[in-house]
């Protein structure tokens, strides 16, 4: 051998790339000569004969077509820059190789015979996929912040009527001459308005970015909560849910939003889970409370396909998800690990192959105190001897709510004013004496806010006499300034009775 060919014999031997020589049939592959690298790379013994390494056999590619479709190329082309591929290790294991190519025909029968660099690139389409997963995320993030915007609009304009209708229904049903099937149509109606006014909330609090806000946390009824947005997606897809949540459960100090994106995010994967694998399931919710570890215990069980022993270590690795391309991102169960661990508690898994799996939350309920802001509600029963008199100005933008708002008021015997919106109000005020102030937070020209600021020079002695009523406060800064201004308020749709209650709270 002359000085270069023993040249380029030791470069074959030591370069870091896979070099592979041989012809590709149709059907088969023979091998001329390999180099070590391309024996690592597909992960053959350094002692494996050079004719048993045939990376470019049928059997070899994950996608058959993708066979078809270089052998197309190699044959019309030449060759192939830079292309990638997917084959299989001889394990079996799947690897992303990247595939340079002179080719040249190789007798009859349409054999081509090729020099190929192959490349071992699995880490950077890794890479690469998790860059995505992210752009995808971050785009996501965007898309719910403008959600939690529309939403709120939306919770506004729902809630107004919701209100009314409750309003009306309410005093209508306090009528003593009403017909049975005019009642019960009256109640239908109130029962009715009330779960479209929980859908709305339940809406609003889970798509509204907010601030980690921690306060007593009863678990079964954020349970119930979510089970509640999830009930119309569960129903039409044949998913039974069994509830077996203990009573009186212990409180926890945490957030109650982040609680429910764990939960939503256990019950969404169980459902998808036993979907996938047989078209329907059962889901098992249960709480209980373990006194021995001071800790409440959440479990989702699902009857599903289970998780392979060999996944389990992954499940809350970042990016990491089995479910198919666009239907998972891989961060659910890693953002649910963190927020859990972030409240000192534990999330962990048991689950067989082909007998579901059991997802269980332990929660710390030793240390757990009151925030200051979850007991600012004023929302505490009125004394028995509260007068129901006085004089109130109703200040709401909408006619109809502020309509029976107002009548509300009257027949509770106290003596009513309205103004459609805050600068009518200090005009009113200005011309008469009123003893509480029901007004709307969210109102055109002159907001709740701005009134309030500017009822502390106009009338001081109101500015803790307003009652502000609202159809969105939850995470945003409405629900600060609520807190800050000492004033006791109502979310929309309210009760008749909350009202009459909160007023006459308000002139005691």
């Amino acid at each position: 051998m002359d000085t270069r060919g023993a040249a380029f014999a030791r470069l074959f031997e030591a370069v870091h790339e896979g070099v592979y020589i041989g012809t590709i049939e149709s059907d088969t592959t023979t091998t001329i000569a390999v180099n070590p690298h391309l024996k690592l790379i597909f992960g053959y013994a350094g002692a494996a004969a050079e004719r048993d390494v045939r990376p470019f056999d049928r059997e070899h590619f994950v996608d058959p077509q993708a066979r078809v479709a270089l052998l197309a190329r190699l044959a019309n082309d030449g060759g192939v820059s830079s292309y990638l591929l997917r084959l299989r290790r001889a394990d079996g294991s799947p690897v992303w190789v990247e595939v340079t190519a002179h080719a040249e025909p190789a007798g009859a029968g349409g054999a081509i015979r090729i020099e190929a660099l192959v490349r071992d690139v699995s880490e950077r389409k890794k890479l690469d996929d998790e860059a995505r997963d992210l752009y995808s995320q971050l785009l996501q993030a965007e898309k719910m912040a403008a959600l939690g915007q529309t939403i709120s609009g939306v919770a506004h304009e729902l809630n107004n009527p919701l209100a009314t209708i409750l309003n009306w229904a309410e005093r209508l049903t306090q009528q003593t001459t009403l017909d049975e099937p005019v009642r019960r149509g009256l109640e239908t109606i109130l029962s009715e308005s009330e779960r479209a006014a929980r859908i709305v909330r339940n809406l609003l609090t889970f798509a509204r970015k907010r601030q980690t806000t921690r306060a007593m946390v009863d678990v079964n009824q954020v349970t119930r909560e979510t089970l509640a947005l999830r009930a119309y997606e569960q129903r039409v897809n044949n998913v039974a849910v069994i509830e077996a949540l203990a009573a009186g459960l212990p409180q926890v100090f945490a957030d109650g939003h982040q609680i429910q994106q764990v939960l939503l995010n256990l019950v969404m994967n169980a459902e998808q889970a036993m979907l996938a694998a047989n078209g329907r399931g059962t889901l098992v919710v249960r709480t209980w409370h373990d006194a021995r570890q001071e800790s409440i215990m959440l479990e989702v069980n699902d009857d599903g396909p289970g998780i392979p022993d060999d996944l389990q270590p992954k499940i809350f690795d970042p990016f990491f998800t089995t479910k198919e391309v666009g239907h998972g991102t891989g961060l659910g169960l890693t953002v649910a690990y963190a927020i859990v661990q972030e409240h000192g508690g534990r999330i962990r898994l048991e689950s067989r192959a082909n007998q579901g799996a059991s997802f269980y939350v332990e929660l710390p309920v030793s240390g757990a105190r009151l925030s200051p802001s979850a007991t600012a509600r004023g929302r505490a029963e009125p004394p028995a001897t509260a007068p129901a008199s006085g004089s109130i100005l109703v200040v709401e933008d909408e006619a109809a709510l502020a309509a029976a708002v107002s009548d509300a008021l009257r027949d509770a015997g106290f003596t009513v004013d309205y103004a459609a919106d805050g600068e009518q109000a200090l005009l009113k005020i200005a011309e008469q004496a009123f003893d509480a102030v029901v007004c709307d937070l969210k109102m055109p020209r002159l907001d709740g806010k701005a009134f309030h600021r500017a009822l502390a020079t106009a009338a001081p002695t109101l500015v803790k006499r307003v009652i502000f009523v609202t159809g969105d406060v939850a995470g945003t800064k409405a629900e600060q300034f609520l807190e800050e201004s000492g004033c006791r308020w109502l979310a929309k749709p309210f009760r008749l009775a909350d009202l009459l209650r909160t007023v006459k709270e308000t002139l005691t």
